[in-house]
């Protein structure tokens, strides 16, 4: 699949009022998008991109978690030629300690659903608006979606469904011209990664990762230092990775992704 120019696109960015959305948002516009949809489940909370960029960022209120939000987006954006999956929840319980379902249950919602449900109601508009016949889908994911972090609860198992998705609807939509790319996102400074220690990439550096996807039409990318790392590591030996996800566990300190 061969990418498409991102001048003169119009897009929509999930959870694109703060960190590696909001990156996506200022990205886009600055590289020459006619127009950016920057969802939020409360648009006031994205009132300071309008301002920095009136008429060009346009905030719409989008919780990807309500089936009817979704549809309400897809009725008002129909101008839309690149689709920008980013909105996560991450709520640090684990699979066997939390009190019950309900964290898991959401970020699989986000996560998950939330994805499959934004990329079927677009389809068709990307289709429609595809530029020079492409369009393009980017789905930011995780290190926790490459390798199973069992301190990431339902979060990294939920990434592991969107990394599958991803590949489905590639497939999928190759016919149609719309190329869907999977970030494979590590260590970067957001408020979703407060409690990580170390090093951490700027938002602003994924979101340049992105749009060169968009422009390749790439299949999947590892955004970072940290998810290089993390896929070497895979392949050199898993099982001592796993290991070591394992010991995490009983750290007082947690080390992880996105």
């Amino acid at each position: 699949m061969s990418g498409m120019a991102i001048e003169g696109a119009v897009a929509l960015v999930t959870g694109g009022n703060r960190g590696i959305g909001e990156a996506f948002v200022i990205a886009l516009i600055e590289t020459g998008a006619a127009k950016v949809w920057v969802g939020s489940r409360d648009a006031a909370a994205a009132a300071h991109l309008e301002a920095a960029y009136p008429g060009r960022a346009v905030a719409i209120a989008l919780d990807v978690s309500k089936p009817d939000q979704i549809a309400a987006a897809a009725a008002s954006c129909t101008d839309v030629s690149i689709l920008i999956n980013n909105a996560g929840a991450y709520n640090g319980q684990t699979l066997m300690t939390a009190p019950d379902m309900d964290a898991m249950r959401e970020e699989m919602e986000v996560n998950y659903f939330g994805v499959v449900g934004l990329c079927r109601a677009f389809a068709p508009i990307l289709k429609a608006n595809g530029r020079d016949g492409r369009s393009a889908i980017v789905n930011v994911l995780s290190s926790g979606g490459i390798l199973a972090a069992p301190v990431m609860g339902g979060y990294s198992p939920s990434k592991f469904a969107a990394r599958a998705a991803s590949t489905n609807m590639r497939a999928e939509l190759a016919g149609q011209g719309t190329s869907v790319s999977a970030l494979i996102v590590g260590s970067v400074d957001t408020r979703m990664a407060a409690h990580v220690q170390g090093n951490k990439e700027k938002p602003s550096d994924i979101a340049a990762v992105g749009l060169t996807a968009i422009r390749r039409g790439q299949d999947e990318v590892d955004t970072d230092r940290m998810a290089v790392e993390v896929r070497a590591a895979m392949a050199r030996d898993p099982k001592a990775l796993e290991r070591a996800m394992a010991r995490q566990l009983t750290a007082t300190t947690i080390s992880t992704g996105r």
